[in-house]
């Protein structure tokens, strides 16, 4: 019955004829003739279809939803309320396009996004064969009608389509896989923190409980060589020590830094003068000297230049355990002093790290071993 809708009319001319024809036919007759007008107008919906060919998904899925899109077009069509052709297109690629958005994005986005991404692909290429060059982010937007941003967000939305697998290999024959360039999360950058305030609480502390956590816990030395290396007894060491951590883990609790307890109840510096034959002034100091008592020490070196004029001052260090940055700017001080006032400065019984420390300022030619 078909036949006599004409084979070289066109597809809305055949439409009409269709709708004419199943209208006077009986139950039997319209599912034929249904089937019929399909299988005429499958080469139109297979040129639609191939507009989407080559963009990941198989031609034969694509011919088969395409297919789907204009059995629904026939099943709705209404011969009053326009061309069947039109109604056709609208409806299969909305087919299409329901298929690409549900069946082949790896990452769910936005349908918007969706349909502007597949718009997006067919304007770069127009305008591409039209200006001979890879088109601007303004220009698509003008022919698409959107703003940069739209472009810009549906470019990104197109590469969530076929997102690459963290276990693919890296290249042929080769075990490593993608994921494996992707690093772990560091343990360590939780402590950061910590770090940066035990380096600034260590930087206010004395020189020598410093250097006491250092060789205790970085140079691994046991309580007994620490004493040895400083001449203090084992008991002395431990106290120290527990007393150096007790204040840092207060000052790590607590929003304001407290004093450090050993300011007060130190020892201060001290100085023994005596005098040797020829106008030589011995000077031997005891203690630790650091940015606390190095003030002290300084005012007691200066005035033993100037008491009774002596014509070189022996300043005896073996009972210094340690000395800070303060410490070494008063042996600077009193090297600058005694050197205007035409007194000769000698150093002796100093530790062997003071001596280096000596030598790095610049003054380990004044130190001379003890008794000369």
């Amino acid at each position: 019955m078909l036949d006599q809708l004409g084979a070289d009319q066109d597809l809305d001319a055949r439409a009409e004829r269709y709708v004419r024809v199943r209208a006077a036919a009986g139950e039997a007759g319209r599912r034929r003739l249904r089937d019929e007008f399909i299988s005429s107008a499958l080469p139109f919906a297979g040129r639609l279809a191939s507009r989407y060919y080559g963009r990941g998904e198989p031609a034969e899925d694509l011919d088969q939803v395409a297919r789907i899109g204009l059995i629904k077009t026939v099943d709705r069509y209404d011969a009053s309320r326009g061309s069947f052709t039109a109604f056709a297109v609208v409806t299969i690629r909305g087919e299409l396009r329901r298929h690409f958005r549900d069946h082949t994005w790896g990452v769910r986005v936005p349908r918007r996004m969706r349909d502007l991404g597949l718009d997006l692909n067919r304007a770069t290429g127009m305008l591409a064969a039209r200006f001979a060059r890879p088109p601007t982010d303004d220009e698509l937007a003008g022919f698409l009608g959107v703003g940069e941003a739209d472009v810009r967000a549906a470019r990104t939305s197109l590469a969530a389509y076929l997102p690459v697998s963290l276990n693919r290999q890296l290249g042929s024959g080769e075990e490593a896989e993608f994921g494996d360039l992707f690093g772990t999360i560091d343990p360590s950058l939780a402590a950061v923190d910590d770090r940066a305030t035990m380096t600034r609480l260590l930087l206010r502390m004395p020189q020598r409980d410093r250097r006491l956590l250092a060789l205790r816990y970085w140079g691994n030395l046991t309580q007994t060589e620490i004493a040895e290396q400083f001449g203090i007894s084992q008991m002395q060491v431990s106290r120290l020590l527990n007393r150096a951590l007790a204040w840092l883990r207060t000052a790590l609790l607590t929003d304001t830094v407290p004093p450090w307890p050993g300011a007060a109840d130190e020892p201060e510096v001290r100085v023994v003068l005596c005098s040797g034959p020829g106008r030589v002034r011995h000077a031997r100091v005891h203690g630790e000297v650091d940015r606390d008592n190095a003030a002290e020490l300084r005012a007691r070196l200066l005035a033993a230049l100037t008491a009774g004029r002596p014509g070189a001052l022996v300043l005896d260090l073996s009972g210094v355990p340690s000395m800070d940055a303060a410490g070494l700017s008063v042996l600077v001080a009193v090297h600058t002093a005694a050197h205007g006032r035409g007194v000769r400065l000698r150093i002796v019984g100093a530790a062997p790290h003071l001596t280096g420390l000596m030598a790095a300022i610049g003054l380990g030619y004044l130190v001379r071993p003890a008794g000369r």
